[in-house]
């Protein structure tokens, strides 16, 4: 059985949105590691793929357990180890992968369920193959990856987000800003407990429990690069996991 390696970064041991258990369900020995109580793998290189999450932290911040992460995901990287970070996960892989200065402050926080616009060109990408021309999902985010280092290719974006997708180089690391993790009764909830910093980054939270959405097209991202760590997915197409 591939093992793959779970990196939760928030104050919770488990992610209120148990992603670990889509990789497992999908047949990887998951690896659960609380990054930010400061556990970490022994050894790196027994992965078949790392899954970065999200956190309420910044890459920036100097902190002890971000730092070994830091050092963690350009171990990793070297080893050519698929990787795919959600949100913080995204910022602190362009961060330790292309600079600590790649992430920087917004002065205006994104958030809110939109369309990330797929580029021209980024159709045949492992991460967003299968997907028509934009795919919809929860965003919410005060921190963002800078755009136009030369690693970086831009996959997708949003009217105020260049780098809502992306892909390290030409190798299998990718970085997704937004949630497409969260289904509609866990964004409700989601939603709910976070109801005070939502309101305060400007988000109408009662509309967003209203209108709450399963963002099924934005699962295919998970799912294809759950299928590339399993051997499942090659250039020219995909099966959906279920």
């Amino acid at each position: 059985m591939k093992k793959i390696l779970f990196l939760q970064n928030d104050r919770y041991r488990f992610s209120p949105s148990r992603v670990d258990l889509r990789f497992a369900g999908a047949g990887l020995d998951v690896e659960y590691c609380w990054a930010a109580s400061g556990e970490f793998p022994v050894s790196a290189g027994r992965f078949s793929g790392a899954f970065v999450y999200a956190s309420p932290h910044g890459a920036y911040e100097d902190i002890d357990w971000i730092h070994r992460e830091h050092d963690l995901l350009r171990e990793l990287a070297h080893l050519e180890i698929p990787m795919l970070g959600i949100c913080f996960g995204s910022q602190i892989l362009a961060s330790a992968l292309c600079g600590r200065d790649q992430v920087f402050q917004r002065q205006e926080c994104e958030v809110g369920y939109k369309w990330v616009d797929l580029n021209p060109g980024s159709r045949s990408d492992l991460l967003v193959q299968g997907l028509g021309d934009r795919v919809f999902m929860f965003i919410w985010h005060n921190d963002e990856v800078r755009s136009g280092h030369m690693d970086m290719r831009l996959l997708g974006h949003t009217d105020l987000c260049p780098t809502q997708i992306w892909r390290y180089r030409d190798l299998p690391i990718w970085g997704i800003q937004g949630h497409p993790e969260l289904t509609r009764e866990q964004a409700q909830s989601f939603f709910q407990q976070h109801r005070a910093k939502l309101e305060r980054d400007g988000a109408d939270v009662d509309g967003l429990i209203d209108n709450a959405d399963e963002a099924v097209e934005a699962k295919a991202l998970l799912n294809n690069f759950i299928q590339y760590c399993t051997g499942t997915v090659s250039v020219s197409g995909f099966r959906e996991v279920n």
